[in-house]
């Protein structure tokens, strides 16, 4: 039997579990907050655009 205690991120929605795994990605690899900043503009401006195409193709 399992006595694992339940964590508060069990119940979050999945943008806030994906949020604090990133989070500890960056963290872990010792990532500049600037750059990181940087790549998530880059990975935002990317799934706009396939938000877009798939909108489009609707």
């Amino acid at each position: 039997m399992s006595d694992k205690t339940p964590s508060p991120l069990d119940d979050a929605p999945a943008e806030i579990k994906l949020a604090v795994d990133l989070i500890y990605l960056l963290e872990t690899n010792e990532i500049d907050s600037d750059t990181a900043l940087k790549a998530i503009k880059i990975v935002q401006n990317d799934l706009e655009n396939k938000l877009a195409l798939e909108k489009d193709k609707k």
